[in-house]
């Protein structure tokens, strides 16, 4: 059920088609300079942030104040591989202002291309870092998301228990299917009422990506964010994996042990095409600095 809205105060490598067309809209819309994105890198085609989350959280905090219009996604590997397979989903990660990378795998395909500035921005401690420090500065959020019904007025009490000063203005819990077009229009009429700066999005990749996209134009928040399953971990519905397993990648293997009807076919499916395609690119990368 949707929460009702308070009202409140209020080195870059080339840009795809996309992403200059975004910009150009941007620009025009807000009649500002929109802040330039940490510099990036692509991994099987799709541009991921060289960075780490104070430059993030920085150039986060330089949109709201622009009052520029973007979006961001935390790509886990499934995204990118996703992204080769869906043209939908492919758009959507191409046309999003940032793409930080989520899981040690792409970190490490980073740092093989010679990044070695890259680090992991897990989106569960991104938006932990961001709601740090926009307690203290009451930037207005919107959540919309979560896997359970009522799980955004469960992360609402939760992150305002963690964070307080925190300035939660509206959430909505949206059903686990594509919405009728009016109930668009109703989650698009919640969201533009509640005077948020952000709308974090916790839907699950790709449909949050797609999401996002599809939805960026008719937003009034500067910033959309996507982080998958930081909803259900924030608000206690599910278990992260321990701090060991994420620093050694193997994050995945414990979320197949709680979620194994519902991930197995993905990982299964997803690791060793990454591995396959990164081997490639990783050969082709080698031969043309003649490695």
């Amino acid at each position: 059920m949707p929460m009702p809205p308070a009202r409140t105060p209020q080195t870059r490598t080339p840009q795809t088609s996309a992403q200059a067309h975004a910009a150009s809209e941007q620009r025009a819309s807000t009649g500002r300079q929109a802040p330039a994105p940490p510099p990036r890198a692509e991994i099987l085609g799709i541009p991921l942030a060289i960075s780490d989350y104070e430059e993030v959280l920085d150039w986060m905090d330089a949109m709201i104040a622009a009052d520029a219009h973007g979006y961001v996604t935390a790509a886990a590997v499934n995204l990118v591989m996703c992204a080769r397979e869906e043209r939908e989903t492919l758009a959507a990660t191409l046309a999003a202002t940032l793409a930080v990378p989520d899981g040690m795998p792409l970190v490490w395909a980073l740092h093989a291309l010679g990044h070695a500035r890259a680090t992991r921005v897990y989106g569960p401690d991104l938006m932990a870092n961001f709601c740090a420090r926009a307690a203290g500065k009451g930037t207005p959020m919107y959540l919309y998301g979560g896997r359970h019904p009522g799980g955004s007025a469960l992360l609402r009490e939760r992150l305002l228990e963690r964070f307080p000063g925190l300035n939660i203005v509206g959430g909505s819990s949206p059903p686990f299917r594509t919405l009728t077009a009016e109930e668009d229009e109703r989650e698009i009429a919640l969201i533009n009422a509640s005077g948020a700066a952000v709308v974090w999005v916790g839907t699950g990749q790709p449909r949050q990506e797609q999401w996002m996209h599809r939805m960026r134009p008719r937003l009034s928040p500067p910033l959309l964010v996507g982080v998958g399953a930081a909803f259900d971990f924030h608000a206690g519905l599910v278990r992260q994996a321990p701090a060991w397993m994420q620093r050694n990648g193997l994050e995945w293997t414990y979320r197949l042990s709680r979620e194994p009807r519902r991930l197995w076919r993905r990982y299964a499916r997803y690791n060793p095409l990454f591995v396959m395609g990164f081997t490639r690119q990783y050969l082709q990368h080698r031969r043309e600095r003649g490695g």
